[in-house]
């Protein structure tokens, strides 16, 4: 055996005699190295899958992360575009107003059911007086009942115990304008059925009786209603003031002194 052996290597160092015979060995044995290397082989793509989808969900959540990064960016800039457009129209309706005004921001709302009352950040300190007439951009919002030192509560004109002298725009029709409770309705009291008053007429503050300039927009009439036996006719008002939304108010501060009454005896 081992000259045999001795014999074939020599063969195949020296000669190419067995090369056919070792290629025909080697294609026949091709199978078997296959399936030897197979479970290496599986088992290395099977390594590879796994790893690459783990860099993939990685960078899925990587992904993720930034979305809900630049989502709430997004939401950011959008809220201070929105407050800058107020701001901006505020300042424009304090071009419109003669007297001084404070600028002061909504902090909380008053927590009680038969009440509309809200908190501003801006109190005596700031030089805020009872009485005070409150504006946003769009008209008037409310007037302020009670001053602290750094805060102020102010009433709102759809509170039931607010009221408010005011005109029709349209015809100078003179009348108040009363806070019925409902956050989007104001009345008009004591209007004769005979005056003319239809929806869409603008309602404004007339001055009279102090505490109010003239000429600040209140509502616009909403409804007429006219009852056969009634001589003062039924008139709705919806308010021009965002009152469930506005943030930054102003605050004047020449309040109108009301005239004081004379005894004519």
């Amino acid at each position: 055996m081992l000259l045999l052996s001795a014999i074939t290597l020599l063969l195949e160092v020296n000669t190419r005699l067995l090369e056919p015979v070792r290629s025909h060995v080697a294609t026949l044995l091709l199978p078997l190295f296959v399936i030897a290397e197979s479970p290496y082989l599986a088992g290395g793509e099977i390594g590879d899958l796994v790893a690459t989808r783990e860099i993939l969900q990685a960078q899925v959540d990587a992904q993720a992360a930034e979305l809900l990064a630049l989502s709430r960016i997004a939401q950011q800039y959008e809220s201070l575009r929105a407050e800058n457009e107020r701001l901006r129209a505020l300042l424009g309706s304090r071009a419109r107003v003669s007297s001084r005004v404070l600028v002061a921001e909504l902090v909380g709302i008053v927590p009680a059911p038969d009440t509309r009352q809200v908190i501003l950040d801006k109190g005596s300190a700031a030089g805020v007086q009872v009485d005070a007439p409150v504006i946003d951009a769009q008209g008037l919002f409310g007037r302020v009942v009670e001053v602290g030192r750094y805060s102020s509560r102010v009433l709102l004109v759809t509170d039931a115990a607010h009221a408010v002298p005011v005109q029709i725009n349209r015809n100078g029709v003179r009348s108040i304008a009363g806070g019925t409770g409902d956050a989007a309705a104001l009345e008009l009291e004591n209007v004769p059925v005979t005056v003319d008053v239809v929806e869409g007429h603008l309602v404004e503050t007339s001055g009279l009786g102090g505490g109010f300039p003239a000429g600040f927009p209140v509502g616009v009439v909403q409804s007429v209603r006219i009852e056969t036996t009634a001589p003062f006719a039924l008139i709705e008002v919806l308010p021009l003031a965002a009152l469930d939304r506005a943030r930054h108010l102003l605050i004047l501060l020449d309040v109108p002194a009301a005239p004081v009454a004379v005894d004519p005896s």
